[in-house]
């Protein structure tokens, strides 16, 4: 029976999700944001955005250090472990 399952490796905590939120907020807002007439050319343009993002080391600039985060979000934290 083990064998029908695929292990996959998930992060534990979901920075790596907010990550790809962000990045699809930035290519909605820099290359979505009219109207694309095919298919085609939108996997293009696409393409064209996420090659000039990839080349120009777009990095994401985080505004909480780690300490100001768990003091921020600390009664999430504390929800978590209760339950």
């Amino acid at each position: 029976m083990v064998n029908r399952f695929e292990w996959i490796y998930t992060p534990k905590h979901a920075s790596w999700l907010n990550m790809a939120e962000l990045e699809f907020s930035a290519l909605q807002r820099q290359c979505l944001k009219r109207r694309i007439p095919t298919l085609e050319r939108l996997r293009d343009e696409v393409e064209s955005w996420v090659s000039a993002r990839n080349a120009a080391g777009v990095k994401i600039n985080w505004q909480f250090s780690t300490q100001d985060a768990r003091r921020s979000f600390s009664r999430h934290y504390q929800a978590i472990q209760i339950n």
